[in-house]
């Protein structure tokens, strides 16, 4: 086959897609470059030698040529003869992906021709016989390094000087364009060896083909929004700001997508703002009329943090943002990429250039689980990757940022906060009128003041209790209260991540069940009523403005065990309908250092959404008093007590802590407290109270239970009282009859023996039955 072989112009050319259009220079090029290949090979073959690229198909020279000159489709890659030295403007047509990639990663002339190989089989696989034809073997159908160099350098000198095109720092290979893949078959192959793919996001860029990156599937979403602004549930300054920032993308945005060598961002050129405004609301003054003064200098780029709990909220608002930039969202999650467990850099930069390829707004949400102590190297690589993008780039996260140790970002902090009271009970009644459910002024305002829920957790409790209603009635219930279904709808909403860390108990007491002295109910009573009436003193009588800590219930229960302090929860649960989760903090105390506030922190951090009552039990395993400094271990143990005061201070919801000996608790620690209510042995009266209130309705009793006596002898708390009501009614079960004063003597003597505690017999004498 002679060099001179003619390969004429595309007479039918393939639909003419523009991206498909642009690469047919760059493909003609590379048919030029295996015929001269070909030629080359067959004119160093001795006239004799055999011909081998299939032996079972019997190929010929002639059908090889013909292979060379055949477009990979059916109407072929075929034209005039042209010189393969013009310059790169005339295979690389400006601004098409070809040339984006080459500006972008800088690529040479060699490296386009390298790329164009590897894409060719994606194209055509009878270049797959081509390839395996100049590189002498059959089953060498994927080009390699070798190959490669056999096409592009025609002499020996070529070759090695272009060698380092494929070496880990060079443009291909550093920025994973394309992998070298080692022959399986050999224990340490040689570079030439080296099987060459091009990476799956190259090879959809250059052809066009929308679509997530199957690689990245696990962990993002690509998402065509569809949300207007009008939908948004954000003040009117925020939302007014973010729009103009949007616009302003939109119409300033360059053509031309720009990337960054390695880290790329979307292709919008969108303007920035160079300070916050203090009151954290965009174009807003700080005596609530708009600024409308012009924008500060356009920027290049432009990273917002959108903080705050409020997750449905935060990407809503960055779908209503790529709606007014025109173009789509690309979502990913860190939580899901740490739970993947998958090389976080690499990572990153595919999600990076996917953004970029697919011209996406990126949101990248979950940024807390890279804030924690654990990660702080992977936070920095984010850093630094978002350092080097254009455009709206949008992080997304629960705590306030929190700047890396280098680089200028220049972040831009929206919050997205849990609605105020007045807001809430707005969104409630909407829904709840929507979906045909009434309760009371008053229900409706427990509602909005104790769940601190976002719009959409609303909507989603009043779904549920729509659901639920309807299902009660289908079952023929005819005393439907809509007010319980709509708390317990809405405690559903919370509590999941507390869960893994605490057990939840569901409240059995009321206040007819339990039995205290005067003042210690009156405590009781007084925290629900500051949980009543949070929103009436600390919002409309403005005390919020006046404490920055503090806010919450940090209550004391001290007493002996058995004297009912879980129950006093329970009874407080129960009267604010919350949820009550109990948590061992025997269990949170751990002898490594720093694990103990890892332990707190994780229970802080998910209680702050759980609208629950927690209940933190064997207080005194942590809560002991604080010793002088001794050794390192007195050090951190201080260091324990000190974060949870300050978690105490910071969280606003209800915290009891129990101990049993109120003497070991520090008075630094007293001081921070709301309540201290003290739990001690029943008296006499109070005994008697409790046998009486023991026994459920239903119980066979034998009417010669002598009450007065039980509490008048046996000096015991709650708790041994209904351990004994318990097992006395099982020994009256066994016997088939009701309980007896017979069965309850027995009882006692056993919970006496289990408490360690002598018994005298005298004491066990009764004149009843």
């Amino acid at each position: 086959m002679a060099e001179t072989t003619k390969i004429r112009k595309p007479e039918d050319a393939i639909a003419h897609l523009p991206h498909f259009d642009a690469l047919l220079p760059l493909l003609r090029r590379l048919d030029r470059h295996l015929g001269r290949a070909i030629a080359a090979i067959e004119v160093d073959r001795h006239p004799n030698a055999p011909i081998h690229l299939y032996r079972e198909l019997q190929a010929n020279l002639q059908q090889i040529e013909k292979l060379s000159v055949t477009q990979p489709s059916s109407n072929g890659f075929k034209g005039e003869a042209e010189n393969l030295d013009k310059s790169l403007p005339d295979f690389v047509p400006p601004d098409s992906h070809l040339a984006q990639l080459q500006q972008t990663f800088k690529l040479s002339t060699f490296d386009l021709d390298a790329i164009a190989i590897v894409l060719a089989p994606e194209l055509d696989r009878r270049y797959e016989r081509l390839y395996a034809y100049v590189q002498d073997e059959e089953r060498y159908l994927q080009p390699t390094v070798d190959l490669v160099l056999k096409i592009l350098c025609p002499t020996a000198t070529d070759k090695l000087s272009q060698r380092d095109r494929f070496s880990p720092d060079a443009p291909l290979i550093r920025h994973k364009l394309l992998y070298l893949v080692g022959n399986s078959n050999q224990a340490k192959p040689s570079l030439l060896a080296h099987n060459i793919l091009l990476d799956e996001q190259v090879v959809r860029f250059l052809l066009n083909e929308k679509g997530l990156d199957s690689r990245l599937t696990p962990f993002c979403q690509l998402i065509q929004p569809a949300v207007d602004w009008n939908d948004l549930r954000l003040k009117e300054s925020v939302k007014h700001g973010l729009k103009a920032i949007a616009q302003a993308g939109r119409g300033k945005g360059e053509k031309g997508k720009k990337g960054v060598e390695g880290n790329l961002g979307s292709q919008q050129n969108p303007v920035a703002l160079e300070e916050c405004p203090s009151d954290g609301e965009i174009g807003e003054r700080k005596n609530g009329t708009m600024d409308k003064s012009p924008l500060p200098p356009e920027r290049s780029d432009l990273r917002l943090y959108f903080q705050g709990s409020d997750r449905a909220l935060a990407r809503h608002t960055a779908e209503a943002i790529a709606a007014e930039l025109q173009i789509p969202l690309l979502t990913a999650d860190f939580a899901r990429i740490i739970a993947a467990k998958v090389d976080f850099e690499p990572t990153l930069k595919l999600i990076l250039r996917q953004a970029w390829f697919e011209n996406t707004l990126l949101y990248l949400e979950g940024v807390e689980i890279l804030q924690e102590e654990e990660h702080a190297i992977l936070y920095q690589d984010l850093l630094n990757a978002i350092a080097q993008t254009k455009g709206i780039t949008i992080l997304a996260g629960k705590q306030p940022w929190k700047p890396g140790i280098e680089g200028v970002l220049g972040i831009l902090t929206i919050p997205f906060t849990v609605p105020d009271f007045t807001q809430r009970r707005l969104e409630w009644q909407e829904r709840l009128e929507e979906a045909g459910i009434s309760i009371s002024p008053t229900d409706l305002d427990a509602l909005s003041d104790r769940f601190r829920l976002t719009p959409e957790q609303i909507a989603n409790a009043v779904v549920t209790a729509s659901n639920t209603i309807r299902w009660k009635a289908a079952a023929g219930e005819t005393e439907i209260s809509y007010s319980s279904i709509v708390f317990s709808a809405t405690r559903a909403q919370g509590g999941h991540d507390l869960a893994a860390l605490a057990r939840k108990v569901e409240p059995k007491y009321r206040w007819d069940d339990i039995v205290l002295p005067p003042d210690a109910q009156t405590q009781l009573r007084e925290i629900c009523n500051q949980a009543k009436h949070r929103h009436l003193v600390y919002e409309e009588w403005g005390f919020d403005r006046k404490l920055s800590l503090g806010k919450g219930q940090n209550v004391l229960f001290s007493g002996l065990p058995g004297t009912g302090k879980t129950m006093a929860a329970e009874v407080m649960a129960s009267e604010l309908q919350l949820d009550l989760y109990k948590i061992d903090l025997s269990q949170i105390v751990s002898k490594y250092i720093g694990d103990t506030e890892k332990n707190l922190n994780r229970i802080f951090n998910a209680a702050a959404t759980s609208n629950a009552i927690l209940l933190f039990d064997e207080a005194d395993s942590l809560f002991g008093k604080r010793t002088e400094v001794k050794e390192s271990r007195d050090r951190y143990a201080n260091i324990e007590v000190g974060y949870l005061l300050q978690k105490m201070e910071e969280y606003e919801g209800i915290a009891i802590l129990t101990t049993n000996v109120r003497s070991n608790i520090d008075d630094a620690f007293v001081r921070r407290l709301r309540f201290i209510v003290e739990f001690p042995l029943p008296t006499e009266k109070q005994r008697r109270q409790i046998w009486e209130k023991i026994w459920p309705d239903t119980t066979p009793r034998s009417p010669h239970i002598d009450l007065d006596f039980l509490a008048r002898k046996f000096e015991i708390g709650g708790a041994s009282i209904r351990n004994v009501a318990l097992a006395a009614a099982f020994l009256a079960a066994d016997e088939g009859i009701p309980v007896h004063m017979s069965h309850l003597i027995r009882a006692i003597r056993r919970e006496y023996q289990k408490m360690g505690k002598i018994l005298m017999e005298e004491e066990l004498q009764h004149t009843g039955n």
